[in-house]
């Protein structure tokens, strides 16, 4: 078979470009999965996505990543969606651009035309908002951006406590300023037939132009490897049902494996650093030292509480009930406890406030969510996360061994820069402060696992004993000028003609929020730039 764009991963980037490509009725597309189609109730319904973290391995590549010396030498768990929309299809569908000033730091760093102004145009494009288009919102794109449809009481509590900790109120985290304290928007379906679901990138863009006879969506085909003719990508190497096929591409290839799937695929194709070759027996076809490098992620720590409050997802004969009555007001109007996102309230903090913009993040979740819902409290609870914004602690990503069906070598080194460790320590006991605040008084039982009264010290080790991702790897293709980087501005492979990569890995810094809403403007940018080259 061959196509003009053949694209691997069919994530939250790859969904994008391959609805994006394929509008020119001129040019074939390509869009190799290796997970299914991504419609299934599971992935539709917003709340199971405590299913899909902690359980549902048909949709979830669940990593692990290597142990972390800051962190008790605990391994960590890294789960990322395995279907159409990638990890949108799994997530808590918070929608979150980040810091207008970290786009203009990518430029800063040699990532010319990826400045604030430069990528808001991308961000509009891709909006359906709910509240209508401004000057920072658009109202006609594809993905759904609404407001919650049910939020719960408790999370009302903790928005008045944070105003009881004089954090003051936002509405819109992707507005003029990004600081303060308000409920999430999600990308979620907030008008028509599919009202109250998940909103994923495939659900945006990807079904909708799956009819398209220039367009080929092949699932359940797990990329091996990018054909090379010398120093041109021609093609894409897949594994499906136990044969290897391969699928030519007579302009380009893109990657959009993410943030862990593409630097894998470029080194099992021998691209990247020698010595990572050669200890695995590759042979190198082109040596870029940066691939893999550059890992960066949010990392959290969590504090938890049981309440007497039932109204809220938990285990119990009530929770069961109430989880039954909110799938029947979902099916029936889109409403209810079934559409919530788990994390319905967050803040954005200054861990000082001179500074010029916040460094601090906060997710408040009506669930006792204990290592990605894996240890399981029976009764009901609500949980706060913290995570730094900006880590200065960078990790890698390799490979274990040649086998390209062998999960990805994961490791952030997560606290390696002790600056990481000392702004982890201060947030969470900014979040302490507020989570006992009066207003959360009515709904506070018994915190787990903490009394509330630990020293500095005592709390570190806590940190250190159960804090892991947030979900947040970027970095690992990074964008930029240098010898170190791996892609230009122009998202091409530096060396290889027909290579780019269009997704989280390509991100030179993290940005200062979500990272789903940003892989999807990049993919937009990325789509603009492809077809301008012809």
């Amino acid at each position: 078979m061959e196509f003009d764009y053949v694209i691997a991963g069919g994530g939250s980037a790859g969904s994008v470009l391959a609805a994006r490509l394929s509008e020119d009725p001129s040019v074939s597309v390509c869009l190799v999965e290796a997970g299914g189609e991504g419609r299934d109730p599971i992935t539709r319904a917003p709340a199971a996505v405590g299913l899909t973290a902690s359980l549902n391995k048909r949709t979830n590549w669940a990593f692990k990543s290597e142990p972390q010396a800051a962190l008790n030498n605990r391994p960590g768990y890294q789960p990322r969606g395995k279907a159409l929309g990638g990890s949108s299809a799994v997530n808590a569908m918070l929608y979150v651009r980040g810091h207008p000033s970290d786009y203009d730091h990518w430029a800063e760093l040699g990532c010319e035309g990826w400045d604030w102004q430069s990528v808001l145009p991308y961000f509009r494009k891709a909006e359906g908002n709910q509240r209508g288009a401004d000057a920072l919102h658009g109202a006609d794109g594809p993905l759904q951006v609404g407001d919650q449809q049910s939020p719960r009481p408790v999370t009302r509590a903790f928005l008045e406590a944070c105003a009881e900790r004089q954090t003051r109120a936002n509405n819109d985290f992707n507005g003029p300023d990004q600081e303060g304290a308000g409920l999430y928007q999600v990308t979620q379906f907030w008008s028509g037939p599919k009202r109250g679901e998940r909103c994923s990138a495939a659900a945006a863009y990807l079904h909708p132009a799956m009819s398209r006879p220039n367009l080929t969506v092949i699932t359940r085909a797990h990329a091996s490897g990018v054909m090379l003719d010398g120093k041109r990508a021609t093609g894409l190497r897949h594994l499906k049902g136990g044969q290897e096929n391969e699928v030519r591409a007579r302009r380009e290839v893109i990657l959009c494996g993410g943030a862990f799937g593409s630097p894998q695929l470029l080194l099992l194709s021998g691209i990247g650093p020698a010595e990572e070759l050669a200890s695995h027996g590759i042979a190198v076809r082109h040596e870029l030292p940066g691939v893999g490098r550059n890992l960066q992620d949010h990392l959290d720590f969590i504090l938890l509480w049981k309440s007497r409050d039932p109204d809220m997802i938990g285990l119990s004969a009530r929770g069961a009930l109430a989880l039954l009555k909110g799938i029947m007001q979902w099916r029936r109007n889109g409403t209810g406890l079934l559409t919530t996102p788990f994390a319905e309230a967050g803040v954005f903090l200054k861990s000082d406030p001179s500074l010029d913009r916040p460094d601090l993040q906060l997710h408040f979740v009506i669930a006792l969510v204990d290592d990605h819902a894996r240890k399981l409290h029976f009764g009901h609870g609500f949980s706060c996360h913290v995570c730094v914004l900006r880590p200065f602690s960078r990790g890698e990503v390799g490979l274990k061994d040649a086998n390209p069906l062998s999960p990805p070598r994961i490791d952030p080194k997560f606290l390696s820069d002790e600056r990481d460790a000392a702004l982890t320590l201060k947030g969470a006991k900014m979040m302490r402060d507020i989570m006992s605040a009066p207003a959360l008084a009515p709904f506070r039982d018994r915190q787990l696992y903490l009394t509330g009264e630990e020293s500095d010290a005592e709390l570190m080790q806590h940190i250190r004993a159960r804090a892991d991702t947030i979900y947040h790897p970027v970095g690992t293709c990074r964008m930029g000028t240098g010898d170190d980087a791996v892609v230009d501005p122009q998202l091409r492979v530096r060396g290889i003609e027909g290579l780019r990569v269009a997704d989280a890995s390509i991100m030179p810094t993290l940005i200062g929020g979500n990272t789903n809403a940003p892989t999807i403007m990049i993919a937009e940018k990325a789509a603009e730039m492809i077809r301008s080259a012809g």
